[in-house]
């Protein structure tokens, strides 16, 4: 039996045994107070089945007509068993229960407020958590937009604090890439297009994109797979284009490609993404445009070049720090910058990806993060360029952590694909998502009511942002930027309370240009090249 019709199942069951019961009553007069006493029960069951095909406040409903009840039933029932389902030491889920609770509450405007204090054991080890002000501001409205664009830029752009990470056309939906994208319109916040290219779904609502161009390059590939410049150039003068951001490796599987097989290419997808359909679609493992730190910047000039102007920048999850220093003295030693950089950490991801690398490789987001800051600072880098983070990033707090570590704002994947209805049901890679996120199956796509989504996806930035600016003026300041890492406190494994300006190293204005003697920076600067990447550099 095909998984489509199991899902209608229960449906199917009630309807016939409507018409049987109905057909009893009728021809069998001794068993007609049974058939309709039964019929009262089938028939409210179908009349439940068709009324959850049509309501669009539930995919999984919509999907999962009659029997998808039984979902909100077992949440419902005893704390426990809400427990076993939404908890991560239970169920092994990747996202705690009380980071889902927030969007899901924030995505639908309810009540985020609750009685007895704190889901925490405040004396666990590393719990954290951020002074607050005896004297706090009333309201915080600065600081929760930034303008994106260096000197060589003719198009800057106003970005929001807080938007969406990197998700393709292919692993979402065209529904959820449409829902997303509308709601970015509406909240006035940028779309990342993800790797794989900027669909016609991505253009459908009108909303700001990033354009995230990987080693395949889709959107701008030639026909051997190397960047083709023209049909960047065409690609990129889109207005709803507002950026454009070159992928070297990504949290969920750093240094490492992908391939998605002919069998899998349909004519739409070789269409986004400029492939044929007659073999496989391969991403390399690194780029062919460059080899080296000067080569990258030279790109991404190039880039800017060819857009008109608009702000360009490279992501990447950090692994060997003398590399991403390379890029530093590369910096330093061509007067080239990136308007931006985005650091994703190894924590992230919502696609899938080998076990040992979403485990084991690649640094975490926020020592990440606080690397590439004290780094862009120590070579008097920081004023001119922004710096983005993405890596599990639900809350305000979570916001208000990593701006303390330095960042300017902060991109979400996974907490906006629970505003539109993904469960963490990890069935990504089957095509049977119940809620019609992350399929290609139309039927399921049909469950995600794209109106109704994309307004949960609005409401969940507007909250989160709200949430950020209510903790900034509890915290006496007047905006974000003014977050440091003595700020956020954290208790150590010894119990022992540290401030993040304990635990991150920093370093001064300009004191690795000096060599950062003394430091832990010390012996990677001397390692960094800007002529070269190398996992073992040269007198090693």
């Amino acid at each position: 039996m095909l998984p489509f019709e199991k899902r209608f199942l229960a449906l199917t069951l009630a309807v016939a045994g409507s018409l049987l019961l109905a057909v009893l009553a009728l021809w069998q007069p001794a068993w007609r107070g049974l058939a309709l006493a039964g019929m009262a029960v089938t028939l409210s069951l179908s009349l439940l089945g068709i009324r959850d095909l049509l309501q669009t406040r539930h995919s999984v409903l919509r999907n999962y007509p009659i029997i998808g009840h039984l979902r909100f039933l077992l949440e419902d029932i005893r704390p426990e068993i809400r427990q076993y389902f939404f908890e991560d030491d239970k169920s092994g889920m990747p996202f705690p229960r009380d980071k889902r609770a927030i969007v899901y509450q924030r995505a639908k405007h309810q009540l985020d407020k609750r009685p007895f204090g704190t889901h925490y054991n405040v004396y666990d080890d590393n719990f954290e958590w951020l002074h607050h002000s005896i004297a706090p501001k009333t309201s915080v409205t600065e600081g929760l937009r930034l303008t994106i664009g260096g000197p060589a830029c003719s198009q800057p752009y106003d970005a929001s604090v807080f938007n969406i990470s990197a998700m393709s056309f292919g692993a979402l939906s065209s529904s959820a890439i449409r829902a997303l994208n509308r709601g970015a319109r509406i909240g006035g916040f940028a779309h990342d297009t993800g790797e794989g290219g900027v669909s016609p779904y991505h253009r459908e609502g009108g909303g700001d994109l990033i354009w995230e161009i990987g080693s395949g390059y889709f959107g701008c590939r030639a026909a051997d797979g190397s960047f083709d410049s023209q049909l960047f150039a065409t690609a990129a003068a889109d207005p709803q284009i507002k950026m454009i951001e070159v992928k070297l490796s990504q949290g969920a599987k750093p240094g490492h490609g992908g391939v998605l097989p002919k069998a899998k290419i349909t004519p739409e997808i070789a269409a986004i993404r400029g492939v044929p359909m007659d073999r496989d679609c391969v991403s390399p493992a690194c780029h062919s445009a460059f080899s080296n730190p000067v080569g990258l910047l030279e790109f991404l000039d190039r880039l800017r070049a060819l857009s008109g102007g608009k702000p360009v920048g490279f992501k990447l999850c950090i692994g060997h720090p003398w590399e991403f220093l390379g890029i530093v003295k590369a910096m330093v030693e061509t007067g080239l910058r990136p308007d931006f950089i985005v650091i994703d950490g190894k924590e992230g991801g919502t696609g899938a990806a080998p076990l040992e690398f979403m485990d084991h490789l690649g640094m975490p987001m926020r020592d990440g993060l606080s690397f590439a800051h004290a780094a862009l600072v120590g070579a008097n880098l920081r004023d001119g360029i922004r710096l983005g983070c993405a890596g599990k990033i639900i809350s305000g707090f979570d916001m208000a952590r990593v701006m303390a570590l330095g960042a300017d704002w902060c991109n979400a994947a996974r907490g906006f694909m629970f505003a539109v209805g993904c469960i963490q049901a990890q069935h990504c890679h089957t095509g049977a998502c119940p809620t019609g996120v992350a399929t290609q199956d139309p039927m399921r796509q049909r469950a995600l009511d794209v109106p109704d989504k994309a307004e949960r996806v609005a409401r969940f930035h507007q909250d989160t942002v709200n949430s950020l600016a209510e903790i900034i003026a509890a915290a006496g300041l007047d905006t974000p930027r003014q977050l440091r890492p003595h700020h956020i406190m954290r208790r150590g494994a010894d119990g022992r309370i540290h401030s993040f300006s304990q635990i991150y190293p920093s370093l001064l204005p300009g004191e690795l240009l000096s060599g950062a003697r003394g430091t832990l920076f010390e012996e990677p600067w001397k390692l960094a090249s800007s002529s070269r990447f190398a996992a073992v550099p040269e007198g090693v």
